[in-house]
């Protein structure tokens, strides 16, 4: 018993404050489907953890696609700059 770590009171308890629009769907949710209103957060939290987590990778591959094509897009309008200045022979224009 002593390598079992010791349950605190509240260690499975999580306090949120909700607005009273979420509570009443909750609470119809349960009402519909006759459960208890913690099933139906258990539920979505079970639910949703896997969601929040698709939807956060999700975003972090769309921020970093989108810093690569600016990076290549501003080497390509860099190259374009670089090649109005010269001219056939590779001798700097004179404006």
């Amino acid at each position: 018993m002593e390598n079992s770590p010791a349950k605190l009171k509240g260690e499975h308890c999580i306090n949120i404050f909700i607005s009273y629009e979420l509570k009443d769907k909750i609470s119809q949710l349960a009402k519909r489907y006759d459960r208890t209103m913690a099933d139906v957060v258990r539920a979505l939290i079970k639910i949703g953890i896997p969601i929040l987590e698709s939807l956060t990778e999700a975003e972090e591959r769309m921020l970093l696609d989108y810093i690569q094509v600016l990076r290549r897009w501003r080497k390509v309008r860099e190259l374009k700059a670089n090649e109005e200045t010269l001219d056939n022979e590779g001798k700097e224009i004179k404006k």
